[in-house]
């Protein structure tokens, strides 16, 4: 498997990056779509909507937070496996919006992808 990194949405695109996915389910503010530089932008691998809020990037409530994504993402299989195939032949970069680049859902994800 090829690295998976993480990077937020507004650093600047490198060819370093490999195959970029924005996994947020809402767009990021302020970063037009030319600058994003996607390859894809999967919604459905985004925390709900309602976990998202809940959570609100509290690093207290990562843990619960992680635990519960991972409960999501485990009805995502087939975007998971796609994922997981990219990541077979190239760099992943795994884009995210929040500023707490410790605790987000990107982070979560990273982690199932490379436990797949």
């Amino acid at each position: 498997m090829k690295p998976i990194q993480i990077k937020r949405v507004y650093d600047a695109p490198s060819k370093s990056d490999g195959y970029r996915i924005l996994i947020d389910r809402i767009w990021p503010r302020g970063v037009s779509k030319e600058d994003a530089d996607l390859d894809d932008w999967n919604k459905d691998l985004a925390p709900s909507t309602e976990l998202r809020k809940w959570f609100d990037h509290d690093p207290d409530k990562f843990d619960d937070f992680s635990f519960k994504y991972k409960k999501e993402l485990k009805d995502k299989v087939d975007a998971l496996k796609h994922l997981g195939q990219k990541a077979k032949d190239q760099t992943v970069t795994l884009l995210y919006g929040a500023k707490d680049e410790t605790y987000n859902q990107a982070v979560v994800l990273k982690e199932v992808l490379e436990n797949i």
